[in-house]
């Protein structure tokens, strides 16, 4: 689902898109300062043998990209986890392949952050909370897109573009 702000200036000089990776990140789009759109992460399920799995649609992320037109990608430097499974990590990095190929196949400059790196310029705090409470401290009017838990990905993305402004 896309959230975007009605009559914005497609034009505008500065336009940063922050990726948090994954199939439960998103996207979001900071054009001047304003935050203008999120965008979940475009997800489709694939029957592989017995078994359905989910994954990043690259077809989907190549039009959501188009329509942001972003001058800039921040995007979230993802590795592996202390515990994780083989085959997690495997669709995980899978999620960061597909995000990254779309990128460079469009040409958009990226730029890539750890995850405490962007966490401390933000002020973010701990646990995935803090990143929606850090986002509707920021922009109290879209409060909305950030009102749910599983909504930490559009929260983490919305920080993540800040950051990337900032390192404009």
């Amino acid at each position: 689902m896309v959230y975007q702000e009605k009559g914005q200036d497609s034009k505008m000089s500065v336009r940063c898109m922050g990726c948090d990776v994954g199939n439960n990140g998103a996207f979001a789009l900071i054009v001047d300062g304003v935050l203008e759109s999120v965008v979940d992460m475009p997800i489709v399920e694939i029957k592989r043998g017995k078994t359905t799995k989910r994954q990043v649609s690259a077809q989907a992320l190549v039009g959501i990209i188009k329509e942001m037109n972003p001058t800039h990608a921040a995007v979230e430097k993802v590795g592996s986890m202390p515990n994780q499974g083989v085959s997690s990590t495997f669709a995980f990095g899978r999620s960061a392949g597909v995000i990254e190929g779309v990128l460079a196949a469009l040409q958009v400059p990226v730029t890539y952050v750890q995850p405490a790196v962007w966490a401390r310029t933000m002020n973010k705090g701990y646990g995935k909370d803090a990143s929606r409470h850090r986002a509707m401290e920021l922009f109290p009017d879209k409060q909305e897109w950030f009102k749910l838990v599983k909504h930490d990905g559009r929260a983490e993305a919305v920080l993540i573009a800040m950051w990337g402004l900032k390192q404009l």
